[in-house]
């Protein structure tokens, strides 16, 4: 049997030539554009989606974030694996002023409740 200070280092090497190094720092709150590669029969394209990150759950090669649009009247969540080879671009388009880790909160909210404060970057 291995011992399990082993089995982690192991896991964690043949992680490390899976993660994305280009991903921008995100953060709850930010509002981003997330390109995903979708199939279509034998064609191929890049579907953007953007919206608010409500959660993130950190844990290396499955880190996930939890995308938050309201699309016709319908809030719609989408939970995205960041270091999938299907997610091709992720770009940061604003960022705000949060105080909470989880934005769940925003769920109960409609129309203009919703806004978040922008925080202005140097």
């Amino acid at each position: 049997m291995i011992k399990i200070k082993n089995a982690n280092n192991i896991i964690k090497n043949i992680e490390q030539k899976y993660l994305k190094t280009d991903i921008p720092n995100l953060d709850v709150g930010d509002t981003v554009q997330i390109g995903v590669l979708i199939q279509e029969g034998n064609k191929e394209r890049i579907q953007f989606s953007e919206g608010v990150i409500i959660s993130i759950h950190n844990s290396n090669l499955n880190k996930t974030v939890t995308l938050r649009r309201v699309f016709q009247g319908i809030g719609v969540e989408k939970i995205y694996l960041i270091h999938s080879p299907r997610i091709t671009q992720i770009k940061v388009l604003r960022k705000s002023k949060v105080r909470q880790a989880k934005l769940y909160y925003l769920r109960d909210k409609i129309g203009k409740a919703t806004r978040l404060k922008q925080k202005f970057i140097k």
